[in-house]
This record gives C-alpha cells, structure tokens and sequence, in this order.
C-alpha cells in the first residue's frame, strides 16, 4: 500500500503508513478500554443517542439463536432494512435487503430466501464476522438516499468518510458502491473512493486502487466538481461527536437519508489509511500543519 501511495502521489514524506499511525497516532490518542465503544455497534448507538445525533432506527436486536425466527418474522412488515453483525469489521456480514412481491433481494438484485436470511443470522451469531467471538445482530432502518445520490449510482447506499484528529475533522473521502462491491461502499470489496474538500464538501476524482477518473465507472455519471448536500451539518455532527468520544484520533461514517439526513452509521478506532490515497493527501502533513 505504501508504495502504491508513493508512486501515485509523491507523498513518502507526508504520508502515514501502518506503523506510525499506530505509534503516532492511535496508542497516544485512543485508550484500549475505550475501543469497545467503536467496536460494539450497540454501544455506539448508545453513545450516539445521548448525544442527540442522529442514528438509523433500531428494528431488532438478536442475541440468542432460538430467537432468530421470531424475531424475523415480526420485521416482515419492514419493506427495507439492514441486518449487520455488532461487532463486525470492514463491512463483512452486513446486508442490505428490500423487499419486491414478498420477496427479500439486496440493492443489487440478489434474491434472499428465507433459509438464507436465517443462515446468514445464524453466521453473525456465531461469530464468522467478528473473528470468531460471539456476536449479536442488529436489525435497523435502511436508509434511503436521496436523488443527488441516486443519480449518480442507485445500487446502495454511498457513505462519508471524516477523518478526526483532536475533535478537528481533517480529512474526508465518499465511498460509493459499484456494481463489484454488490451495493455497499467499502473500498476492499469494490466500491470506489471520492476525494472530498474538507472545507466546502465539492467532490474531487475517484479512485479504485487501479487509478484516478471523474465518473462512476458503472454509470459514467460524471461526480467531479459536484458539491455534497448539507456538507456543513456532516461536518458539525463529525466535530460535535469527536470532541465526545474518548479515542481522539478516529473515523466517522455519515450517509445522507432522504427523509432523516445526515446520520451517523459508524465510529472507527482504527480507521484506515487508503484515504490518502482518495484524497491525494498525507495525514502527516496535515497534522503537522494544524493550529490548535
């Protein structure tokens, strides 16, 4: 990754690699024993709710195998919703489904039966997604983009990315599904990365680990130079937030809902550096030059 970062970008001497963001920035910033409030989607919507920020609804919470059924079948009156492990990481063993005749499909098409809806419960619980550690699932309100979003690409939903150091967003980058990331707007299984000017939200280029363009790769809807909705409250609720949590250097995930807005789907204790790579900037340079 690192060399990647410096061919494209000539960045070796503002960039942070693995090493030192962890040397430098989350062993001095981020206590161990707060990590859980990152890693355990539970607690953070907890933290989130005492903070008045906004948050996707809460359908189900499924702790217990013998619950698995019934509690599925009460969410049959939902026409669209997310099921995703609370301790998962990287986006595994989250699924997006909407419902079409009485049948449940993802945003990309794929039919879910109900033995599969099941199974996949069934694998949260156990622990596939969370390294083996037993897991609880949570069922929630999915959200639903609004058209700036939807032109762009309809499959999924696109999600910020705010960098935080010190309660001061520093860096952001859009990360929106493609037809390979099968609707979800994680950069390892597909999607593709947008830069963002942190101060007025304008889109930059994307970037998919093979190089950098100006339109969906899938749509061929142009994004560059386009300006995000209501950048300013993202960035609001992103400040407010980290000057709360305990772990001082982190990632915050925002989607934009139609109806709810800007809302709040993750904190991250140990959030990656391939924003470097979106944005064309070093987290070293940009934290060095800061005024607190």
């Amino acid at each position: 990754m690192i060399k990647r970062i410096k061919e494209y970008l000539n960045l070796e001497n503002r960039i942070v690699g693995i090493n030192a963001r962890n040397r430098q920035l989350i062993y001095p910033n981020n206590p161990r024993k707060d990590f859980a409030l990152a890693n355990d989607k539970s607690l953070t919507k907890k933290f989130l709710e005492e903070l008045n920020v906004p948050i996707p609804p809460t359908y189900a919470i499924i702790s217990e195998v013998g619950k698995i059924g019934e509690t599925w079948n009460q969410m049959q009156e939902q026409n669209a919703l997310a099921i995703k492990p609370a301790n998962g990481k990287g986006g595994g063993g989250i699924i997006v489904l909407k419902k079409i005749n009485n049948e449940w499909y993802s945003f990309s098409g794929r039919h879910y039966s109900y033995k599969k809806i099941i199974r996949h419960i069934a694998n949260i619980l156990f622990g596939i997604y969370s390294f083996g550690s037993k897991d609880t699932v949570i069922i929630e309100y999915c959200i639903q983009p609004p058209e700036f979003f939807t032109s762009i690409y309809k499959k999924g939903v696109p999600d910020v990315r705010i960098i935080n150091y010190q309660g001061i967003p520093i860096l952001a980058m859009m990360r929106y599904p493609t037809n390979n990331s099968d609707g979800k707007a994680n950069l390892h299984q597909g999607a593709i990365g947008i830069a963002i000017d942190i101060k007025t939200g304008v889109l930059g280029k994307g970037y998919n680990y093979k190089g950098y363009f100006s339109q969906h790769p899938d749509t061929g809807i142009v994004f560059e130079g386009l300006t995000i909705p209501q950048w300013q409250k993202m960035i609001d609720i992103s400040t407010l937030v980290s000057k709360h949590f305990p772990l001082k250097y982190n990632g915050i995930d925002i989607v934009v809902d139609k109806d709810m807005g800007p809302v709040i789907m993750e904190l991250n204790a140990r959030p990656g550096i391939e924003i470097q790579n979106v944005t064309q900037k070093g987290i070293k340079e940009i934290i060095e030059n800061l005024n607190f």
